[in-house]
């Protein structure tokens, strides 16, 4: 399948300004151990902000994007305030949205990032909802969900270049599919143009709407993707037989966009929405899905909003964590 890649991240002057050190401190209860996470630091986030221009949210390593650019139609626009944190079933979640009305002028998307590229070996896990229908408006927009690690590209074929897609939802369909289907992409390069991208990449053909937890092992020579705590991808080279696995460090991010304007309905407006729980980092730690969501559990018995400790990780630099 030839389909444009979803994350574009140059490395400009901009983005390596922003990459700065997160804060390395725990919101809540004083009693907050690392709750089993193993010696090498844990970054914990239950999104409990007021807005995106909350000053927290910056101080905890993390800012809704506003600059124009890729992923999606070019042109169209990124604002900060797309991001909101809203209470649904009693807990705060972070909530992407993105709309259009079939213009490019009329067209908006949404990503929440984290500047802090410290993320590498280790499990990822989030707990994500999406939604195969528009909160309003007309359905049928090529619209992509995601949750995914990255890091900068410098130049074409970078050697160097990492990026683990946990999860691309396309509802709707986009890139000739036409959906329900899920994407897990593994990254070694790629060029921009003409496009040539390798991966290993794998697929579901089914509906992600609601909330499901995505948990992503990177280790041992493998990039182990669940949905749900069921396996559904593991990853180890592309289709050159070179490592998918990330060869620098990464942040965690999480986007809402349109993939083009050509599945929109009439001249209305379609408003799209996404919501994060939370997201657990685990640094060289290999931690099962059922793991995640006991830690999770533990955190917020004791009120912990956030934690990251992954400043202290000592001589944890290079451990590889062993098989499970």
């Amino acid at each position: 399948m030839s389909r444009q890649r979803t994350t574009i991240f140059l490395a400009t002057a901009a983005t390596i300004a922003s990459m700065v050190s997160g804060a390395s401190a725990a919101v809540g209860s004083t009693d907050r151990a690392d709750r089993g996470s193993g010696k090498c630091g844990v970054l914990f986030d239950d999104f409990q902000y007021a807005s995106a221009t909350d000053p927290a949210l910056g101080d905890h390593g993390w800012n809704a994007r506003s600059e124009m650019g890729g992923p999606g139609v070019p042109g169209t626009a990124w604002p900060a305030s797309n991001v909101s944190f809203v209470t649904t079933g009693g807990q705060k979640v972070a909530q992407l949205r993105a709309a259009t009305d079939g213009t490019v002028a009329g067209t908006t998307n949404s990503e929440l990032r984290r500047t802090t590229m410290n993320l590498r070996n280790g499990t990822y896990a989030t707990r994500v909802r999406y939604a195969d229908t528009p909160a309003t408006g007309t359905d049928g927009d090529h619209i992509n969900e995601t949750a995914f690690a990255i890091g900068p590209t410098k130049f074409d074929y970078d050697p160097i270049y990492s990026e683990l897609d946990f999860t691309e939802y396309l509802p709707n369909g986009g890139w000739g599919e036409t959906g329900p289907v899920n994407f897990q992409t593994s990254w070694h390069t790629f060029r921009e143009d003409p496009w040539d991208a390798r991966t290993a990449e794998s697929r579901q053909d089914r509906s992600l709407n609601g909330w499901h937890t995505y948990v992503t092992q990177v280790g041992n020579g493998h990039a182990r993707y669940y949905i749900d705590g069921k396996l559904t991808a593991d990853h180890t080279v592309d289709q050159d037989g070179n490592t998918v696995l990330p060869r620098q460090d990464m942040s965690m991010n999480w986007n809402l966009w349109f993939i083009d304007l050509d599945g929109h309905q009439g001249t209305s407006t379609s408003d799209y929405r996404e919501q994060v729980d939370w997201a657990y980092y685990a640094k060289n730690d290999t931690v099962s899905p059922a793991q995640a969501d006991a830690r999770v559990e533990k955190y917020r018995k004791h009120d912990t909003t956030y934690q990251d400790s992954l400043s202290n990780t000592g001589s944890c630099e290079n451990y590889q964590p062993p098989e499970h």
